[in-house]
């Protein structure tokens, strides 16, 4: 008898406990993920009197939207990386646009651990995370991940976590002319960098009439949430995955390529959680980084200590302005370097690699007929020094009050008047670097050859990536100081290869004024153990009167198996102009190497050709 009433109290109490853990996982929120590509925030309820957006207008009174919220980097793969990681892709080695390269096991993507507490995880459908491997990562992430998936397949009173994302507003929605149009063209809102042009007048009409569409698909997916009785308890975020769309937005480190539209509606019933009601408005800074441990903490999931953001919602937050990064890599075919910090109403940009234009040729960018129209309107001497700054060299760095100038075309950096603010965001930038451990600074092709083995992450763990040493000589590199160069000379000896890199970059920033660096130079170009800095050092050695050697170490670069020592090659020998004829031999056999190749080295050596055959 004693033994039977045991078990029915152990039946009880189990049925108790099971009961009270279905109450719990009723009780987590559904979360929805509406991500748009290639848009800042044109929206009406943003202030945009050119834009028609009704179904974002009114869900902006329903929920909260954030006035300064930007993604971590202006283009989709490394933009993606952080936000579905919680890491910086800089601190990753994932910043260089669609570089799959490897990293550790420990890092996941972050609906991983909402699909282990429990939820049903679907992904519609654009996995471009920027890292490999990644076949298991989704197997392990997403219940389906798919151009079909949707959270109705779920089980029953299961809660759902959907990803859905729109190309309405790609980039490739205005590669082609369409008409007619529903937005005047006559009335675009131009920006002072562009030329008003029929052209770009075009494209800035086109656009918004994607944005009108893309407005229809998030209104689409709401009232389906309405009429399946789940709107009120399903958390919804919309943001786009970074700014853009037309030339000098998306790619660049301004407001135009990293400032999005973001919106988070909670219902309710579940809004005693935050400190925010609907149709609050906020003003503090936040970005990317943040979004993984704020999904995490609203799911009541542990945040992993790994992570780097900081909560947004859900819990008393800190409501200071706090600095947001962004960093800017290789782009497609491009090779370039810059870092970003936004604090208050002021974003300082640093510049790596100034001795580089803005406007270095991307094939996928001139696609659009506002590029191509705006080249030529500097090519004809058409423009003010205003809109002509694209197509020329960049200065170290760059500083501007984003409120009284939100285009970013008054370069505050030399001004005297504000010295001391372009001190303080340069010395939290430099912080920043170091903290999260940026990996930017490796060249590429040296990324390549350690991928071969192990991540770049933890080959950087093994004392080989002396950050602080490689900082302080890119900085200086990069500062076109004469007075330096005795610096740049002994870090041209140094042991680091990364070092050496940097130290050769900044005699080529130099140019002529690097002569009394030319012996190690020359030493450099021929013997150094490390194929991108020979390539840097014999890029040095043009400028200072040794083309024909120069041309001729960068020409048998293009044979090489290194995929980005191919690409950083040909990114030199476009800027000889005519002077790389010689090389054209070279390009073409790299060519017929890869007959049907689609690859950032053949992109690259197309428009070689192209240049030398004018």
């Amino acid at each position: 008898m004693q033994i039977k009433k045991y078990f029915i109290f152990i039946l009880l109490t189990c049925l108790f406990c099971k009961g009270q853990a279905q109450d719990k996982k009723a009780k987590l929120p559904n979360i929805i993920l509406l991500v748009s590509e290639d848009n800042s925030p044109f929206l009406g309820c943003y202030g945009d009197t050119y834009a028609n957006t009704p179904n974002l207008d009114r869900f902006a009174t329903e929920g909260i939207l954030f006035e300064q919220a930007f993604s971590n980097a202006p283009v989709c793969a490394p933009s993606r990386s952080t936000l579905i990681t919680g890491l910086y892709a800089t601190s990753m080695g994932t910043e260089n646009m669609r570089s799959q390269y490897s990293v550790p096991d420990f890092i996941k993507l972050f609906p991983e651990y909402l699909r282990k507490a429990g939820y049903y995880t679907v992904n519609k459908s654009k996995t471009d995370y920027n890292l490999s491997p990644l076949e298991n990562r989704l197997e392990d992430t997403w219940d389906d991940s798919s151009i079909k998936a949707t959270y109705k397949n779920r089980k029953p009173g299961q809660p759902f976590f959907a990803m859905y994302n729109s190309s309405i507003t790609h980039e490739v929605s205005i590669h082609t002319p369409k008409d007619p149009l529903k937005h005047d063209p006559n009335n675009a809102p131009i920006p002072p960098y562009h030329p008003s042009t029929p052209e770009i007048q075009h494209d800035w009409a086109q656009y918004y009439d994607r944005v009108t569409l893309m407005d229809k698909w998030v209104g689409g997916i709401l009232n389906d949430l309405e009429k399946d009785g789940l709107a009120e308890n399903t958390i919804v975020f919309y943001f786009s995955d970074h700014g853009g769309i037309l030339g000098r937005s998306k790619r660049f480190l301004y407001e135009s390529g990293l400032h999005v539209p973001l919106i988070v509606r909670i219902p309710q019933s579940m809004q005693s959680n935050s400190q925010e009601k609907a149709g609050t408005r906020i003003k503090k800074t936040v970005s990317f980084i943040d979004f993984a441990p704020t999904i995490l903490h609203l799911a009541g999931v542990p945040v992993p200590k790994y992570m780097q953001g900081s909560i947004l919602l859900g819990h008393k937050t800190d409501d200071s302005d706090k600095p947001v990064f962004g960093f800017r890599g290789r782009m497609d075919e491009t090779i370039d370097l810059s870092r970003t910090v936004r604090k208050g109403k002021y974003r300082y940009i640093r510049n790596y690699m100034p001795h580089k234009i803005y406007g270095q040729y991307i094939e996928y960018l001139w696609r659009a007929p506002s590029m191509k129209s705006w080249e030529n309107e500097y090519k004809e001497n058409h423009l003010d020094s205003v809109k002509s700054a694209f197509w020329k060299a960049k200065p170290y760095e760059e500083l501007y009050d984003c409120e009284a100038d939100p285009h970013n075309v008054q370069n505050l950096a030399n001004s005297k008047t504000y010295s001391s603010t372009l001190k303080e965001l340069s010395i939290t930038l430099d912080k920043w670097i170091i903290n999260t451990h940026d990996l930017g600074f490796v060249p590429e092709p040296m990324i390549a050859e350690i991928n071969k083995t192990m991540s770049l992450y933890e080959w950087a763990q093994k004392d080989k990536y002396p950050l602080p040493r490689i900082l302080e000589t890119a900085s200086i590199a990069a500062s076109r100081d004469i007075d330096c160069l005795p610096f740049l000379r002994e870090r041209l000896k140094d042991k680091n290869p990364i070092v050496r890199y940097w130290a050769a970059t900044g005699c080529r920033i130099l140019e002529t004024e690097a002569i009394n660096a030319k012996p190690l130079l020359m030493e450099i170009a021929k013997k150094d153990n490390d194929a991108s800095v020979r390539a840097v050092a014999a890029e040095s050695l043009y400028y200072l009167g040794n083309k024909k050697l120069a041309i001729q170490l960068l020409s048998q670069a293009l044979l090489d198996n290194n995929l980005m020592l191919r690409v950083q090659a040909l990114n030199t020998l476009q800027q000889f102009g005519q002077d790389a004829q010689p090389a054209l031999t070279f390009v073409r056999k790299m060519i017929d190497k890869d007959p049907e190749g689609k690859g950032y080295d053949i992109a690259a050596a197309k428009e070689l050709i192209r240049t030398l055959n004018k």
